[in-house]
């Protein structure tokens, strides 16, 4: 690896992490849905591939996520935002749901994995780009079987894709009568009760030398976590201030279809692999 190279990898990852944090807390989406490809783009881009190259930006966007949530938790909660009783209802089932989704990413391959994030983020990115603050599925929250079924899911899928629990979450609450701002605070939660669990169970993985960066501890690549998180500290608090004070629809569309280049591009690259 020559200084240029790596030193062009590394503004790559601290621009990608600002923009991360900002999208943590301005839309509620988790950074994990533009660091996983970031993180897919650079270690290739350094040499790295191989069957389990996907674990390792699922293992290292998760550990992002523990810190991007806990400080995104609490600055929504200073402004009352935070719905704690819906959080400390989910969170059970939400843990469950991201324990059992590493077990399941642990045994699949990257191309698997690659299809999985590109198809759900398809999906994500077209509601996103055409969904309606006016849709409803139901004007409260999923309780007792329902609520059961849900929580593991979007914990599930969460880790299947290295993300937090705004991308499923906040649909989630939308469609069931709760406010926006208030959904993408409470998401905030939802993504510490993946990620710890999640980022926790991923250091016991064993990556084979071809998919494992340097400096790999288990799944989770130092280097990109610390990087980002870096950037994702400073940012988060700014798009929390910018979602209590902007209309984000448009913005909300705009990456909603930024998005679904993004899944048909790993889409691509899963069926040319």
């Amino acid at each position: 690896m020559d200084v240029a190279l790596l030193l062009e990898l590394l503004l790559f990852l601290v621009v990608i992490g600002g923009l991360a944090g900002v999208l943590a807390g301005l839309l509620g989406v988790g950074g994990g849905i533009v660091l996983v490809p970031a993180f897919f783009f650079a270690f290739q881009v350094m040499g790295y591939d191989g069957p389990q190259l996907m674990q390792v930006c699922l293992a290292t966007s998760l550990a992002t996520i523990i810190v991007t949530s806990i400080r995104s938790v609490a600055s929504h909660n200073r402004k009352g935002a935070v719905d704690w009783e819906i959080l400390k209802g989910w969170a059970p089932g939400i843990v469950i749901g991201a324990i059992v989704g590493v077990l399941a990413a642990s045994a699949l391959r990257s191309t698997t994995l690659q299809m999985i994030f590109g198809g759900l983020a398809l999906v994500i990115g077209l509601y996103m780009a055409l969904g309606r603050s006016s849709w409803r599925l139901a004007e409260q929250m999923p309780s007792g079987g329902r609520q059961y079924l849900y929580s593991p899911l979007v914990g599930f899928l969460s880790v299947l894709m290295g993300i937090g629990g705004g991308s499923f979450g906040v649909p989630l609450m939308s469609l069931h009568g709760m406010a926006i701002h208030r959904a993408v605070a409470t998401a905030a939660g939802f993504g510490l009760a993946i990620a710890l669990p999640s980022g926790v169970g991923f250091l016991f993985l064993e990556i084979a030398a071809e998919s494992r960066p340097p400096l790999t501890i288990g799944a989770v690549n130092l280097p990109g976590f610390l990087v980002v998180i870096a950037m994702t500290m400073l940012t988060a608090p700014l798009g929390v201030k910018l979602a209590h004070s902007t209309d984000a629809a448009k913005l909300k569309r705009i990456f909603g279809g930024f998005l679904i280049l993004v899944a048909l591009n790993m889409l691509r690259k899963a069926l040319m692999g």
